[in-house]
């Protein structure tokens, strides 16, 4: 309902806040000991580094069809996928990557406040982000002439993500890479993949 503009922030902060109690409730309830906030806050595992990141925008894949290299193999993928391609929200990068607030550091604050335990936060990894956000005929230009050029902001924007949790008593910190199974196990690994 928020992304597609039904709730605004407003509205959407206090609902997020009991359900993140609540998952963190269950996770006790269960014995967890390293518990998180569920994630809850988050469109997808990935593409809510939009709403933290400038450089980037959000596009279904439906809106990144006609900006694609290789129109056939997207096509392709979108037909292997067996969603609509407007279901799928990807952050692509658009300009120069900084951070315009923390991705997760008010997640952890708000969970300190309601446990006492371990806190873990997953957040996605520079392979993935960086695999994901690369579209060559949108993301070339002033601000990056390769992907390599934006990976190295990518990394930057996790390692002061990463600092800024163990500051905030972060003990760990999972980096999320599932594309990497491709590269490791498939025979196509520089075909294009959204997660």
């Amino acid at each position: 309902g928020k992304q597609r503009g039904r709730v605004d922030d407003e509205a959407f902060q206090p609902l997020a806040d009991g359900e993140v109690r609540r998952c963190l409730a269950a996770q006790e309830d269960a014995g967890v000991e390293l518990v998180t906030d569920g994630e809850l806050r988050r469109d997808s595992f990935y593409s809510f580094v939009t709403d933290k990141l400038d450089g980037t925008t959000l596009w279904s894949l439906a809106e990144l069809l006609d900006r694609m290299d290789d129109k056939a193999e997207f096509e392709e993928m979108l037909h292997t996928l067996d969603v609509p391609a407007s279901a799928i929200k990807n952050p692509t990068c658009t300009g120069k990557l900084s951070r315009r607030e923390p991705l997760a550091v008010d997640e952890v604050r708000f969970v300190k406040q309601h446990t006492d335990r371990p806190i873990k936060v997953t957040l996605p990894g520079p392979y993935l982000l960086t695999r994901s956000m690369w579209i060559g005929r949108i993301s070339r230009g002033e601000a990056y002439q390769d992907k390599t050029e934006m990976a190295d902001d990518v990394v930057r924007i996790l390692r002061d993500e990463l600092t800024d949790l163990v500051a905030e008593g972060v003990g760990f910190v999972q980096f999320d890479e599932p594309v990497l199974t491709e590269v490791v196990l498939g025979e196509e690994c520089n075909r294009r993949t959204f997660m």
